[in-house]
Parts: C-alpha cells; structure tokens; sequence
C-alpha cells in the first residue's frame, strides 16, 4: 500500500506544533516573570540579586523572547496559509477589498499605534480602557466593515494582541532587561523609568496573554464559535478580569 503525503496539511501540521510550542515557551516565562518573580526578587538581598540576577534572567529572557520570535512568526505564516491562501475561510462570499486589506495590514500597524499611546497615557486603569475600546473598534470593524467570519475576526484580534506583545519583549522589554541586569550586577541601582517600562509592558503582554489564548483555542471549535460578534469582547474583559485575580493571588503566596 503506498503511502501518498498531502504536504499543505503535513506543512500546516507541522507549523501549528512549532507555533504551539514556541508560544508554551513564551507564555510561560511570561506567567513566570509576572506572577513568581516578580514577587520573589523584592526578598533578595543586594547581595543575593547580583549573583542570582545576572545568571537567572539571561538564561530565561533568552527562551522568552525567542519563544515570542518563533511563536509570531508560525502564527504569521498559519495566517498566510489558512486565510489568506484560502480565501473563503477569511470573507465567506465577500471579495477582497481596501477594507478587508487594511484590517490584515493593521495586524502589523498594531504596535506602532499601541506604543505611542500607552506612553503618553500614565495611568494603568486609563490605559486598559483605551486598550479595550481599541481592541473592540478592531473587532467591530473586522466583522462589520471587512466582514470577516468568526474565526477570521477572531484570530485577528488575537494576532493583533500576539504582534503588540511580540514588539514589546523585543523592542521594549529586551532593551531595558538588558541595562537592569548590568546595573544590578555591577551594584548600582538600576534606571528607574527602565524597570517601570520594561515592568509596566510586561503586565501589559501578561493581560492580554488571556484572551489570545482564547482566540488561538476558538479556532478548534468552542462554545464561541456559534455565536457572533462582540460576544468575543465578553471573553477580553473576562479574561483581563482572570489575569488581575491572579496577580491578586500569587502576590499573597509566601516562600517558607
């Protein structure tokens, strides 16, 4: 009996585990630095910081941010090959158009938008909000303007939140990680504006995080996929309220 090879399904295949385990990479490191370091640095002495900092963080920023690498770029080109190769997954009857192309150019726009924004905006609870009316004017106008289906205006938005927090470990993140660990370990306090930058994006990226995750798993046929809409914006608040009930959470649990 011969065995025949249907490669786009064998390439699909292949790409969604690499994507898969890049983004458990990344994830996790994430969920690491927000949740248990972030709370496990403060105990360490000046002393204990310059042995453990400089050794521990390089070590894992450097599965972090390449985790985020690999995980954009599969996740970019699942997107080529799932919707924009096969057109009818991404618009049902509808043609292409200038609108349907701009919301898959803004996937890439995002950041460029978000990072001016969120650094003219100081407050936290400000900055949510206008992430979140953001998140929903892509999303409104993904499905009613582009008319996108539900899985394409789905895993867009994700993608939007997967590109904004890609940038971030890479151009803000990385850049300042890299100048607090030489401060600590040469034993001098490190830029303040640069911790607060690289901690205020990463608890950003740590929010939205959870709802991308439920874009990526709706595409495998959940409850979601039934319904249309800005139901998916339910999942956003909910999953930014889930992500705050764990910061609440981990920041109780004590070392013995």
């Amino acid at each position: 009996m011969e065995l025949e090879l249907d490669f786009p399904n064998l390439i699909e295949s292949v790409l969604r585990w690499l994507h898969v385990l890049a983004g458990v990479a990344w994830i996790g490191h994430l969920y690491f630095f927000n949740w248990v370091n972030a709370y496990f640095a403060p105990t360490l002495d000046a002393e204990s910081k310059k042995k453990v900092v400089p050794e521990l963080m390089p070590r894992a920023l450097y599965v972090f941010r390449w985790g985020a690498a690999y995980t954009w770029l599969t996740g970019v080109l699942l997107l080529v090959l799932i919707y924009y190769h096969n057109r009818p997954m991404m618009l049902g009857e509808r043609e292409w158009g200038p609108i349907p192309i701009a919301f898959m150019v803004l996937v890439l726009v995002a950041p460029f938008i978000y990072d001016p924004i969120m650094k003219a905006i100081k407050n936290t609870k400000a900055q949510a909000a206008v992430g979140f009316v953001l998140a929903a004017a892509y999303l409104l106008g993904a499905r009613f303007a582009a008319g996108y289906e539900y899985r394409a205006y789905s895993i867009h938005l994700g993608a939007v939140f997967g590109t904004i927090m890609a940038y971030n470990v890479w151009f803000r993140i990385w850049p300042a990680q890299k100048q607090i660990i030489t401060a600590v370990k040469n034993g001098t306090a490190p830029d303040a504006a640069l911790v607060a930058l690289a901690g205020g994006r990463s608890k950003h990226n740590t929010y939205m995080s959870v709802p991308l995750l439920f874009t990526m798993i709706s595409q495998h046929g959940t409850w979601a996929a039934s319904y249309d809409g800005a139901l998916l914006l339910v999942v956003v608040a909910l999953g930014w309220a889930l992500t705050l009930f764990i910061y609440n959470k981990t920041k109780t649990v004590k070392g013995f």
